[in-house]
């Protein structure tokens, strides 16, 4: 276990480029939409998605990189979907802190919630604070807490991991697949789903309004407009000096929730990582729709 250094607690340095444009925070408010409009937007035909296509693009983008990739996208509104390298577990780095703050409201509405533990998770989703995550984590009952929780969000495949790491919790390297990654993410917008409405909102405020430099991932294939809702992780395993980076969040167009998931291992660098899960990102997205001008 302790081959893994966590990382995330402060931004990402990105000196090479700015941070991508952000799209709108889940909370802007954009032209309302008839009930009529949004039934028209989720019945109307789509085009059929590709998965030959989709993997020929992929395989020819990452033939030259190292590692390991793992990848869905799900429109949840028609439930079109596709996955690469379906089965992978692979590892969740600080993405994991989407779970352990969804256990956590499980546990106790946000309404509830004292000062201080609404600041740590704030801390841990907007900043990606790993003392925050710790905190919270023994908050949930550590990986017995994590793991029943999972349960209830239908997870299959993600099981936290007890013990310490380095010198945190070992939260990052718990492995999960994209499915469950996914299934998180249709429980933040289902009205059947475990969490209330209301819970279910700020766990999208906080996903909407990561501090710049950590908004990279899922936003690279966002449409002028799209409300994103992400957290990514990034993670070095100390024996190769290797690191795993992963996005996982929502793209919201009017009408749609495009769940996505990317998890990776084996880049040389951070950069390397996040251009890798980004390419990954808009070279599926691309199949499921095109940006209006």
């Amino acid at each position: 276990m302790a081959a893994w250094l966590l990382a995330g607690q402060a931004p990402v340095a990105r000196p090479q480029a700015p941070a991508p444009a952000r799209a709108a925070p889940v909370g802007h408010q954009e032209q309302p939409l008839s009930m009529e409009m949004v039934k028209e937007e989720r019945t109307a035909p789509q085009p059929p998605i590709s998965a030959k296509k989709i993997t020929k693009r992929l395989d020819g983008f990452l033939a030259g990189r190292p590692g390991r990739v793992t990848a869905m996208v799900q429109d949840l509104a028609t439930g079109r979907r596709y996955r690469y390298h379906r089965g992978d577990l692979l590892i969740t780095a600080s993405s994991a802190k989407i779970q352990i703050l969804m256990a956590l409201l499980l546990k106790t509405p946000w309404r509830e919630l004292s000062a201080a533990v609404r600041r740590d998770a704030d801390l841990m989703i907007r900043y990606s604070d790993n003392h925050a995550a710790d905190r919270l984590w023994l908050r949930i009952g550590g990986a017995p807490g994590f793991n029943q929780a999972g349960r209830k969000y239908g997870l299959r495949d993600t099981q936290g991991i007890a013990g310490t790491c380095v010198d945190l919790y070992c939260w990052g390297i718990t492995r999960s697949s994209v499915d469950d990654q996914i299934r998180l993410m249709r429980a933040l917008v289902s009205e059947s789903g475990p969490l209330p409405a209301k819970d279910r909102a700020q766990v999208l405020r906080l996903m909407s309004d990561v501090i710049d430099g950590q908004d990279w991932g899922v936003s690279a294939a966002a449409c002028e407009g799209d409300r994103v809702a992400l957290k990514n992780g990034w993670l070095k395993r100390v024996s190769t000096k290797r690191w795993a980076v992963v996005t996982v969040g929502l793209i919201r167009d009017q009408g749609h929730d495009y769940a996505v998931a990317v998890l990776s291992e084996g880049s040389a660098d951070v950069d390397q990582g996040i251009a890798t899960v980004e390419g990954v990102t808009t070279r599926i997205m691309t199949s499921f729709r095109t940006c209006r001008t």
